[in-house]
């Protein structure tokens, strides 16, 4: 009798650790969280394509930063950047992207948050700072 409550104990314990683990994971615990490091202005469309395919190849269950620093931000500002880049970037934008901008670049380039792409926000203290607080939060860098 003895054996068959450590065994019924154990697997209750078995199945509560199972069940905690399923829970965290549907509360967004063990969700991927990437930090996506853009400065290359030539480079803003293939990080872009980059971000759009991490989202479908993840079906969407993905934090995703986009860090902007550097000749790369003028490519986001509101009245020059090009049609392609401004759809494609108001479509990751609504998928959840978090784009940041280098507040020392802005400053830099006299560009106001006003003058980027809708959905933007800044990174007081620079883009390169930014980017080593995400990963320390646990946030994968990329920097394609």
């Amino acid at each position: 009798m003895l054996r068959r409550d450590i065994f019924r104990a154990g697997f209750a314990a078995a199945a509560g650790l199972f069940g905690l683990r399923q829970a965290s994971a549907a509360t967004g615990e063990d969700r991927l969280k990437v930090a996506y490091h853009l400065s290359d202005a030539d480079k803003v469309n293939f990080v872009l394509g980059n971000i759009k395919n991490h989202y479908e190849g993840t079906g969407g269950d993905v934090e995703i930063v986009l860090v902007v620093h550097g000749p790369a931000l003028a490519a986001f500002k509101a009245n020059s950047a090009s049609g392609a880049t401004s759809s494609r970037f108001a479509g990751l934008v609504q998928q959840g992207l978090l784009p940041q901008a280098c507040g020392n670049t802005m400053r830099g380039m006299d560009i106001a948050l006003a003058d980027l792409l809708a959905g933007f926000h800044v990174a007081d203290k620079g883009g390169v700072v930014k980017l080593a607080e995400l990963q320390r939060q646990g946030y994968v860098y990329l920097r394609p």
